[in-house]
């Protein structure tokens, strides 16, 4: 259930209620039918998977006749999904839409056999990310019983800072970005999630100069995470492989040979160049 203190979800909807003499924009400022829809799918987001009509309402900045309206609209094609106790959240109708994102797509088929045999050989949670902004998203995840008790999900996403998949793209990305996200707050889930810009950026240069990225206990208590990069065909940084592991359960750098191993197979799929 969201936040009463919450602020409006990001999007075209904006936060300007939509009726006459409510004082909300009018004209070509006005937010346009697809702008409004737009919103209301805007307002999840990983804080806020599950909300009341109130809570779309007020976080999609419109009035709740309208918000009522787009919903049951949304909800009878499939994007959203009513629960037993009156609360929406996403429907699948988008997932599979987004699954056919064609280079998530690509990505994803190229990936999904080594992915399996490397969630088999370390008996932990795999997870395959991509860069999305400012985040990180998760474009498959592969879970175990017996995995980390961690937050990952298929299409979810986190700031690039506090995971190791995230870590692993901030440090292949533009400077331009890397120094826009490093300007800004960066938010601590626990204690160990690192917040300090210059401990950052020598955590970047280091993942640079050794291939892989590691945190512990940067998102949830008790997991620890490895990734190492994947490459298309330019030899560009497009995505990150990653393992999270019970912290304690096992040395982390025991399972880097596969992890790595499975990183160069999927580039070679995608037509990187061959590394040794």
């Amino acid at each position: 259930m969201a936040d009463a203190s919450s602020p409006p979800a990001r999007g075209t909807g904006g936060s300007a209620a939509e009726e006459p003499g409510s004082g909300a924009p009018s004209g070509e400022d006005r937010p346009t039918a697809a702008g409004r829809v737009l919103a209301v799918l805007d307002a999840f987001d990983t804080q806020h998977v599950v909300l009341s009509l109130t809570d779309i309402s007020r976080r999609a900045g419109l009035t709740l006749p309208t918000a009522h309206r787009l919903v049951r609209e949304l909800r009878e094609w499939g994007a959203l999904e009513r629960r037993a106790d009156g609360h929406y959240a996403i429907g699948m109708r988008i997932l599979e839409l987004g699954s056919l994102e064609p280079k998530g797509l690509q990505l994803r088929e190229a990936a999904l056999p080594y992915l399996g045999d490397l969630h088999s050989a370390v008996g932990s949670d795999v997870h395959l990310s991509v860069m999305a902004g400012t985040d990180v998203v998760y474009v498959e995840s592969l879970r175990s019983r017996h995995g980390a008790p961690v937050l990952t999900r298929l299409g979810g996403r986190w700031p690039l800072h506090a995971t190791a998949t995230g870590l692993i793209l901030l440090a292949h990305a533009p400077d331009e970005l890397r120094e826009h996200i490093l300007a800004g707050p960066l938010q601590a889930y626990t204690p160990r999630t690192i917040t300090d810009p210059e401990r950052v950026r020598r955590t970047l240069a280091e993942v640079r100069g050794n291939g892989h990225a590691f945190v512990d206990e940067s998102i949830t208590e008790g997991a620890v995470a490895l990734a190492v990069p994947v490459q298309d065909r330019r030899s560009r940084v497009v995505a990150a492989v990653g393992v999270a592991l019970r912290r304690g359960s096992v040395d982390p750098q025991s399972v880097l040979p596969a992890l790595t191993m499975t990183g160069r197979a999927i580039s070679r799929a995608l037509g990187a160049p061959s590394t040794r």
